[in-house]
């Protein structure tokens, strides 16, 4: 057994993988055994099914991976049940097995694969389609190995979960969790980037600041449910304006921002800006059907600038495109206050 032993050392020290452990540790079972196909399988209770996950076959019989069988039909669950791990007439004592038939298994020997609370992950089995004698000590390694596999998944499994709590600790670090748009701390990140971008290609970057007017009346009047409900119909609008390119965030409150790439020639600049300016503005104006509330919107002020990448960064460009948002604003009220425009939009011209 020394030799083994020195194998199996050096397989579990080195494996990364489930996958990586059960291979050899196949090849060594099918040493130990001396049946000719060893295999791990995974099983589906809930679906009442078992699968084949990694399979090792030197002779006749051949177990393919793969294969998925329905549980009630297996060996496995026969042996479990009987609590007999081996047998060397599967014939007589499980003939009722088609997929024993099929496959021409003779000799059989298996062992639950468990997780550390009893959960049964799979089997790992060893099979023959000849009859074959069994050295006592190979249902001791065979549970051996099974301890080892079952240990391993759990690690992976573990390692999955944390990959995956760390995801989300990252989606939510960088999510606004109301209108599950970026919120001002990717914001910051992603214009820092597109402003280096264009830095790099000699490209403009377009900046729109969105205030939300009268949304604290919407508040006032309505509760904070239905203001939240407004703001996630909002921040659905300001999505279906966008360009592939383009990037909406939360800035926060009531106050969102949208930024993407302008255009190479610089005599195309105020045309693209009063462009994203009335897009963004047609798809957020409006009705709004809330809970049972409708409410009509007279659209948000909306200031666009063209960042110079190579004079701004992030913070900067914010700041001056938070200053024409407040310039469309005043323009705006002035507007009202005369009552010179239906619509209540007013472009702001030579930002």
């Amino acid at each position: 057994m020394d030799p083994l032993l020195e194998r199996l050392s050096t397989s579990v020290t080195s494996a990364k993988t489930v996958e990586d452990l059960t291979r050899p540790l196949l090849e060594m079972l099918e040493s130990v055994t001396g049946l000719e196909s060893t295999y791990l399988t995974v099983i589906d209770l809930d679906q009442g099914v078992q699968r084949i996950l990694y399979a090792r076959n030197t002779h006749q019989l051949q177990i393919p991976e793969g294969l998925s069988v329905p549980w009630a039909d297996t060996l496995c669950k026969r042996a479990l049940d009987a609590n007999q791990p081996f047998t060397d007439d599967v014939g007589s004592c499980w003939g009722d097995s088609e997929a024993a038939r099929a496959l021409g298994i003779q000799t059989y020997l298996s062992t639950p694969v468990r997780m550390e609370d009893g959960e049964l992950y799979g089997t790992l089995c060893a099979a023959s389609a000849e009859r074959h004698s069994l050295d006592p000590q190979a249902q001791r390694v065979l549970a051996l190995f099974a301890t080892l596999i079952g240990q391993h998944v759990e690690r992976e499994l573990l390692l999955q979960k944390l990959v995956q709590a760390n995801e989300r600790l990252a989606t939510y670090a960088t999510t606004d969790p109301l209108t599950e748009l970026p919120n001002r701390r990717a914001l910051h990140q992603a214009l820092t980037r597109l402003l280096a971008q264009g830095a790099r290609r000699g490209t403009s970057v377009l900046i729109a600041f969105i205030d939300l007017d009268g949304f604290k009346a919407i508040n006032d009047t309505h509760g904070h449910d239905i203001g939240d409900a407004f703001l996630t119909e909002f921040a659905e609008r300001l999505r279906s304006a966008l360009r592939t390119e383009d990037l909406a965030a939360r800035l926060g409150g009531d106050e969102f921002v949208v930024i993407g790439p302008g255009p190479d020639n610089a005599a195309l600049l105020p045309a693209a800006k009063l462009t994203l300016q009335t897009r963004l503005f047609q798809a957020t104006v409006g009705s709004y059907q809330l809970e049972g509330i409708k409410l009509a919107y007279p659209g948000a002020s909306i200031g666009v600038i063209s960042g110079e990448s190579n004079m701004l960064d992030a913070t900067q460009a914010l700041k001056l495109a938070d200053a024409a948002m407040y310039e469309v604003k005043r323009a705006r009220k002035a507007v009202s206050s005369t009552h010179a425009a239906a619509d209540g939009f007013a472009v702001v011209k030579g930002i």
